[in-house]
């Protein structure tokens, strides 16, 4: 498995931008599919965007096309999302997941299918 710490939530206004980033322990972490998921409060966790561990092919759920923006650098074992034009409705606890695979493009967006989490970050947007 890979140990995956996130960083960079917080309290921000509508309209502002956050950097989420993701750093994994390990060599796994560069033949691992990364994904962003965030669960709000009575809500079930809900995939934001994910990345192939080629980098080459990205997932974004549909609330996020175009405001969100997945990446990944496998030299320094991080996966960063950068979240603009934030809104209250993108409140929730964001989680990063990485799973090993062979293949260098597959991208997975159900969270049964990632067997490595990180313990959240806060993201709070207010109105």
């Amino acid at each position: 498995q890979v140990q995956l710490v996130e960083s960079g939530g917080g309290l921000v206004q509508a309209g502002g931008s956050l950097r989420l980033s993701c750093a994994a322990s390990g060599r796994a972490f560069s033949m691992a599919t990364m994904g962003w998921f965030r669960q709000a409060p009575e809500k079930e966790r809900e995939i934001v965007a994910a990345i192939s561990w080629g980098g080459r092919n990205t997932y974004y759920a549909d609330a996020v096309k175009g405001q969100f923006t997945i990446s990944r650098d496998n030299a320094k074992n991080t996966v960063w999302l950068q979240m603009n034009s934030l809104e209250p409705e993108d409140t929730a606890v964001y989680y990063c997941a990485a799973e090993r695979l062979l293949s260098p493009i597959v991208v997975l967006t159900d969270a049964s299918q990632y067997n490595s989490w990180g313990q959240g970050t806060q993201v709070t947007v207010s109105s």
